[in-house]
């Protein structure tokens, strides 16, 4: 590739890279407003998790004209991230558990129903990334796993709404949890093997 193309190509990386940010930095406000509203555990999860997915792109930004073990280094910084915010969700549950936790279920899905779509354009705009690194491809698990993660989300309001108890969203807060520990996982794996 000519190092016109090589510039071409970095520069629409940022710019892809730099929306998916807004957009993640917005989410991460907007989770944390209405998951302390609402009492909810899988809010408060998922606006954790935007906040670390902010990290992670700026990260990914940073990465971006830095050599190839550069880059191998921030996306296990991203994978590390991503199981210390699984670490921290499992503490928010069992806090939760222990207390007197009341979310309210319509509140958790309107907010996960918006925060879908956002995601779901931040995968489709990473997903366009031609030749992708393995810190663009950390990025792209990151987004992927709060699209899933606001499916479950969406869920768990609507059980909160039908049964009129807790359990259904700590559950959600549970499976967040794993998602991103499967994700960080995954990252360090992906990362390994651009090492060996």
């Amino acid at each position: 590739m000519s190092e016109e193309k090589i510039e071409i190509h970095d520069a629409r990386q940022r710019r892809i890279l730099l929306i998916v940010l807004a957009l993640n930095l917005a989410l991460a406000a907007g989770f944390g407003v209405t998951g302390v509203a609402a009492g909810s555990s899988a809010l408060i999860a998922n606006g954790l998790d935007n906040a670390s997915d902010s990290a992670v792109y700026i990260i990914t930004l940073l990465a971006l004209s830095r050599s190839q073990a550069w880059k191998r280094s921030a996306a296990k910084v991203s994978g590390w991230l991503l199981i210390l915010f699984a670490a921290g969700i499992l503490l928010d549950v069992g806090r939760r558990f222990l207390g007197e936790a009341e979310p309210i279920g319509t509140t958790m899905m309107v907010t996960a129903l918006g925060a879908g779509l956002v995601n779901a354009t931040c995968v489709w705009l990473l997903k366009k990334i031609r030749q992708a690194n393995v810190n663009v491809r950390a990025a792209t698990t990151f987004s992927t796993n709060d699209f899933i993660a606001n499916a479950g989300v969406l869920v768990g309001g609507g059980l909160v709404l039908w049964t009129g108890q807790a359990w259904p969203d700590l559950v959600v807060g549970l499976a967040v949890a794993a998602i991103a520990l499967k994700g960080g996982i995954e990252i360090l794996r992906d990362a390994r093997g651009e090492d060996a």
